[in-house]
């Protein structure tokens, strides 16, 4: 028949049809799929569903209840829900509360500012109202971010999240911190902690962070006044020295002797100290010194102008550091002289004045004795090798003057300003109200200069402590606080991991807990290795006070000093049970707790720790819920490794001292995320992303696809050009669903017993790829499952087999048993990629699982992994399709090479011819190699191939013969075949005459 009037069988095709859209519209669609799972009451039905399942939970660590979401929030909480979801679908009943940290100085400071906004003092507002105003924001923003967690995508009891400010949350904290009071951990100490003077409050470790600031670091001299060496200590250091002259071949004799004698005294020396918080010298109470550091005693010679050093002065210096010291002071090499060494037995028995002591005004306030104290903390790395030592001031300070039973001074107010009637310095304050540095400095040094005891000062940067919420410079400060004790020993019957806090959060970390990556273990201990006592208390008003009363008149560390009364501790934790932590404000409430005992007692007004609200939520929601857990230990906790310092350590903390242990059995971290040039995001460089924006241009999914396939943990990066990346991936991986869903029939046909290889390999794949994935999400490495489904769509399926597997969807029989064979495959993949991709892609999942199940009550979320047998995988089998898609390769490089030089339009026009060995022939009889190659025919032969066949490195012994197929063209496959155009049906082949019927 002319070709003019061929039929048309382009309609007998059995070509893909599908309403699965190319282009996803997910901004629009995806609030319509979480109305749909609202109205399914998923979460809810999953209970039900999951009665007597092994139970599995992830305890969410709170987010702070005060703004919109950042991206953040946003990595974290989506890869909590890939943890949920996909231990559901693994078989386990898999519960997730959402939860909010409601307390604390953030949502304090936010109505601060509204009221410094106003002209309002907050301490003139009565604190239960101020408290309420407080707790009206932190709900306000519940409700906001809950709605920004459920447009991610992200399953949970959002109907019933917990609160730290729920009342019996409050309850439940105070109980847990009368376990503190009652146990012998809780004492009050004077001691220096993180300060905020712009906050008026402690800060934990993990409130602070470091940002470069400009100091003024100073070199100060302090007179020595007492060398307290006796003649015995003059005559062993002259014994010293000749014994070190002989060694050097020098004669010693009585002109030395002499000479040491008058030299050896240190009086009327200077011990040079250097520091960059000049504010702390009025609060100097001893020096230290490394007793394992040489030290020498300079002279200075000579003097340029401009400089506070005299001539004939002698300081004390690390002889590492004295020529840096020296030039500090414009002194150089050629204006001083090294008199002698000095050992660190002279050292110690050292006394020198403070630079103030005698200053007209001073009051006395500086006339005692600054002792030389022995300090392993002090190196020779920088300064002068001496530390001065305030112990109000610095941790070590603090720790050496208890040891020497130094004076602690109270010279600093909480607002940060000197005391009122500190001589000279009353009322300057080192941090102003704003942030700014204030005049302390600039007053001490000053005054430095007046009593010629300045030798040197400069200007250097150095990383410094801020606030994370005001931004405002933190300082170390004295102040009466509240503790827990983690190495007081433990009398609670809960010593099956060690009797002290600390050695039951040590044996945790090691024992206990699985650490996702390894490396958050090894922070973790060290920081708990190495911490200090736990500072529970904070000078605040929005927050779960200190219920505890101490006796009036009585000092810390006396007997009875405390209240420990359990009567009085159920009492206080069933009022707040009934009215919330308020109750410890209302009038009147001393006396409603103490009874006729009130007026012995004063009651603390301190709150606690913000991070000891959420460190106590194993309590009230893991034990407390009947969503709990019994045991009151989570599954896993999932966070930022900043947590590693915060509610990681928190939660170990107070778990280690009211149950006994680390309340999680697996910790994961993941880092931080940066911008697409690896900085940090911030508001002021304007590069932050928010998650909003991008779930308006690109949906959930994408995002959701961008936390799965990075490596979370470790810092990663996102930006346009990265999110651009991740939908492109996306777009493919959805091809290859819409081709599924495009050529599945109505009903899928059962297995052929006589199936192709080719088909029965792409089972044993859905095997293999089956426990790859079940594994990656089991490791939580959420990029591993990605990656596998992805590879496994777009490699093996729409590169290989998809294509491969067109040519019998489209034109065999719907008898034919490579057709079916095919179908029964497709059924196979999408019941098994809908479900692999649902807790990643929990939109497109379910997108892709209601076009085949168009149910009214039918959701992916409500199935688990669908069983994946066994016996599809066939090892043999996967081997030889190794094998022959070696070979193809080859083929197809030949084909292509044919089709640039025009030679062929389409690898159906050619019949090639492939040698291969003898055992690789073997093992392609087993296909339709034809098949494989998309080609109309081929001969495979192990006879030796002609010099021109074409060869390439990727296969290594096989050569391809080109040649032309030989017949005509189908006009309804276009495969070129012999029979074409000698059946009923004109211009087609037997196997299209048989499909097109009489």
């Amino acid at each position: 028949m002319p070709s003019d009037q061929s039929p048309d069988y382009k309609a007998t095709l059995n070509l893909p049809q599908t309403d699965f859209p190319m282009r996803a519209g997910l901004p629009k669609r995806e609030p319509e799929w979480l109305a749909r799972w609202e109205r399914l009451r998923v979460y809810d039905t999953l209970r039900e569903q999951a009665e007597g399942r092994p139970s599995f939970v992830l305890h969410d660590g709170p987010p702070y209840a005060n703004g919109n979401l950042h991206i953040g929030h946003a990595l974290n909480k989506i890869l909590k829900d890939m943890v949920v979801r996909s231990r559901q679908m693994m078989g386990f009943d898999s519960r997730y509360v959402p939860g909010w940290d409601c307390h604390g100085l953030p949502i304090e400071w936010k109505i601060e500012e509204k009221y410094r906004a106003k002209g309002r003092d907050k301490d003139a507002v009565p604190v239960i109202e101020f408290r309420q105003e407080c707790r009206e924001f932190a709900a306000h923003w519940v409700d906001v971010q809950r709605e920004e967690f459920r447009r991610l995508g992200v399953t949970g009891n959002w109907d019933d999240p917990y609160l730290t400010m729920a009342y019996h949350a409050e309850a439940v904290i105070a109980g847990e911190f009368q376990k503190f009071l009652m146990n012998g951990t809780l004492y009050q100490g004077s001691k220096p902690v993180m300060w905020s003077p712009v906050e008026k409050t402690a800060l934990a470790e993990a409130e602070v962070e470091y940002h470069d600031r400009p100091v003024d670091a100073v070199w100060v001299a302090f007179p020595v006044e007492k060398t307290g060496l006796s003649n015995d200590d003059l005559d062993r250091e002259i014994a010293a020295r000749r014994t070190f002259s002989a060694a050097q071949d020098y004669e010693y004799g009585a002109a030395e002797e002499k000479r040491d004698r008058s030299e050896l005294p240190l009086e009327g020396s200077k011990v040079v100290i250097w520091t960059t918080t000049p504010w702390t010298l009025p609060s100097n109470r001893a020096i230290a010194y490394g007793p394992g550091i040489d030290y020498g005693l300079y002279e200075v010679t000579n003097t340029p102008e401009e400089c506070w050093a005299k001539v004939g002065d002698r300081y004390l210096i690390a002889d590492a550091l004295a020529e840096e010291a020296l030039g500090a002071m414009r002194l150089t090499p050629e204006t001083w002289r090294r008199l002698r060494g000095v050992s660190a037995d002279e050292l110690s028995a050292l006394t020198c004045a403070h630079p103030l002591r005698g200053a007209e005004g001073a009051g006395g306030e500086w006339d005692y004795d600054v002792p030389l104290l022995a300090g392993d903390h002090v190196t020779d790395d920088a300064g002068t090798g001496f530390v001065h030592t305030a112990p109000s001031h610095g941790d070590d300070d603090y720790m050496l003057g208890r040891e020497h039973g130094l004076e602690i001074t109270h010279n600093v107010e909480p607002d940060g300003t000197f005391r009122a009637d500190l001589p000279f310095f009353g009322g300057e304050a080192i941090v102003r109200p704003n942030g700014k540095p204030g005049g302390a400095n600039k007053a001490v040094m000053e005054k430095l200069i007046e009593v010629g005891a300045l030798l040197a000062r400069k200007r250097i940067t150095i990383s410094d402590a801020h606030s994370w919420r005001s931004k405002a410079p933190v300082i170390r400060l004295n102040r009466p606080q509240w503790f827990a004790a983690i190495d007081q020993t433990l009398d609670d019957g809960m010593d099956a991991h060690g009797d002290t806090i600390r050695a039951r959060a040590l044996t945790s970390i090691d024992e206990l807990v699985e650490w996702v990556p390894r490396r958050g273990r090894n922070r973790l201990h060290s920081m708990v290795e190495n911490r200090p006592d736990w500072n529970l208390s904070r000078q605040r008003a929005w927050g779960v006070p200190l219920t505890c009363f101490t006796r009036k008149g009585a000092r810390p560390g006396d007997e009875g000093f405390l209240l420990r009364d359990q009567a009085v501790n159920a009492a206080v934790v069933a009022a707040f049970e009934a009215e919330g932590a308020d109750a410890w404000y209302a009038n009147g409430a001393k006396e409603r707790f103490l009874g006729e005992r009130a007026d012995q007692y004063d009651q603390v007004m301190d709150i606690l720790d913000v991070w000891f609200d959420s460190g106590s939520t194993h309590a009230f929601v893991l034990r407390d819920r009947p969503d709990g857990t019994p045991s009151g230990i989570a599954d896993v906790y999932l966070e930022g490794t900043d947590q590693h310092r915060g509610w990681f350590q928190s939660s170990m903390l107070q778990g280690c001292g009211t149950i006994g242990r680390a309340p999680y059995r697996a910790v994961v971290t993941h880092g931080f995320t940066l911008d697409a040039k690896g900085m940090k995001m911030s508001k002021s460089i304007g590069n932050t992303i928010a998650p909003q924006e991008v779930v308006a241009q690109y949906g959930a999914d994408i995002l959701r696809l961008w936390v799965a396939q990075s490596d979370w943990t470790a810092d990663h990066r996102i930006g346009p050009e990265i999110l651009k990346g991740v939908a492109d991936g996306y777009r493919r991986l959805r091809n290859t669903l819409r081709f599924v869903l495009g050529s599945l029939p109505d009903e899928v046909p059962a297995m052929p017993e006589d199936a192709p290889s080719l088909d029965r390999w792409v089972l044993g794949r859905l095997r293999e790829v089956h426990e790859e994935v079940v594994a990656g999400y089991a490791a939580y490495d959420f990029a591993r499952a990605w990656r596998t489904v992805f590879e496994f769509a777009t490699v093996d399926l729409s590169s290989f087999y998809f294509d491969v597997r067109k040519d019998a969807l489209y034109c065999d029989g719907p008898s034919s048993p490579r057709r079916r064979a095919a179908e029964h495959v497709l059924g196979a993949i999408h019941e098994r990629l809908t479900a692999w991709l649902a807790p990643i892609l929990a939109f497109t999942a379910e997108e892709a699982f209601l076009e085949r199940h168009p149910g009214e009550d039918a959701s992916i979320h409500l199935r688990d992994f669908p069983g994946t047998p066994e016996d599809w995988r066939d090892e043999a089998l996967d081997r030889s399709m190794r094998e022959a898609r070696r070979v193809r390769r080859a083929v197809t490089g030949a084909l292509e090479l044919k089709r640039r030089e025009k030679a062929i339009g389409s690898s159906l026009e050619a019949a090639p011819v492939v040698h291969v060995d003898g055992e690789t022939a073997a093992i392609l009889e087993g296909f339709d190699f034809a098949d494989l190659c998309i080609t109309s025919r081929i001969a495979v032969t192990a006879a030796p191939p002609p010099d021109d066949a074409f060869r390439t490195e990727e296969a290594p012994g096989v050569a391809v013969a080109f040649a032309r197929a030989e017949g005509e063209k189908c006009e309804r496959c276009w495969k070129v075949l012999p029979d074409v155009g000698t059946h009923r049906h004109p211009g087609v082949c037997a196997r299209c005459d048989d499909a097109l019927g009489g």
